[in-house]
């Protein structure tokens, strides 16, 4: 059955009694989205989302997982005010997304840094837009998030003198340096290698109990998910809707300690792993 929607709860129970408390201010709120995609030469329009209820809490970690197509980057871009609506509404703070704002700051897969420009000017360069480089105080806000990430000592180095998990440290501090409300990350370990991407979900979520941000995650790793996520939003196949919303009552923080040791971890892997399983077979069955 496709959820449209999810009743919050107060409080989850994590194992050995430990309660983990979800905050219950709503940041992101879609109803009834659909977000459609007009293919002109096919003459036709692609149905990315349809009917997406969602909401998504202040200081909450969601992860979103779904087989290729199934709409996610489409949702995360809709956040974004990248995408409108072609139904339905979405809104942040309770007010409709109308297009890209200092609230939202965007983290991507493949770094998106301008090769021609410096660490630390990369990491500037969001600041620089706002006009709040040059206020007092701006060069030193570019200098503490340079080093929250752990790249004291790499400022002046250009992105092609960086290694792929510093190139995406660098990503993440200009996404953080205007100190956005949201921050929207589309698969922003998977370009990287396994140990490296281990390293960076424990610095994000050390980095974020610092910033408290809203996050909305993208991934195709489960494990991933369930290390970082408060919830995990499973999508259908395309058109995307929510299939299920997971609760991840794993105590944090968790880089203190082996998520995968926890004893909650294999359960929701393997409930997570199902609904997936379920829909990827149903893709392949309708030839998608």
């Amino acid at each position: 059955m496709l959820l449209g929607s999810t009743v919050m709860p107060e409080s989850l129970v994590a194992s050995g009694g430990a309660t983990a408390t979800l905050p219950q201010r709503a940041t992101v709120e879609a109803r009834d989205l659909t977000i459609e995609y007009e293919r002109r030469r096919e003459k036709t329009r692609l149905v990315a989302l349809h009917g997406f209820t969602l909401t998504v809490y202040a200081g909450e970690f969601l992860a979103v997982l779904g087989p290729s197509g199934c709409g996610k980057t489409t949702f995360i871009n809709t956040v974004a005010g990248l995408l409108p609506p072609s139904e339905g509404t979405i809104t942040v703070g309770g007010k409709p997304i109308e297009g890209p704002g200092p609230d939202r700051a965007m983290v991507f897969q493949e770094y998106a840094l301008m090769p021609w420009l410096s660490a630390w000017d990369n990491v500037a360069f969001g600041l620089d837009l706002q006009g709040r480089l040059k206020q007092p105080g701006g060069r030193d806000t570019v200098q503490r998030f340079i080093e929250l990430v752990g790249l004291r000592g790499f400022e002046r180095s250009y992105p092609h003198e960086l290694s792929g998990g510093m190139r995406q440290r660098v990503g993440l501090a200009r996404a953080l340096v205007t100190e956005p409300q949201i921050l929207l990350m589309d698969e922003p370990f998977a370009a990287v290698d396994a140990m490296t991407r281990e390293v960076m979900q424990g610095e994000l979520e050390r980095i974020l109990a610092q910033t408290g941000q809203t996050v909305i995650f993208i991934t195709h790793s489960i494990d991933e998910a369930i290390t970082l996520g408060d919830r995990i939003v499973v999508i259908s196949s395309r058109p995307g809707q929510i299939r299920e919303i997971i609760p991840v009552p794993l105590p944090r923080p968790r880089w203190e300690y082996d998520t995968k040791a926890h004893p909650l971890f294999v359960p929701i892997r393997e409930h997570a792993w199902g609904l997936l399983q379920k829909e990827v077979q149903g893709n392949v069955a309708r030839g998608g």
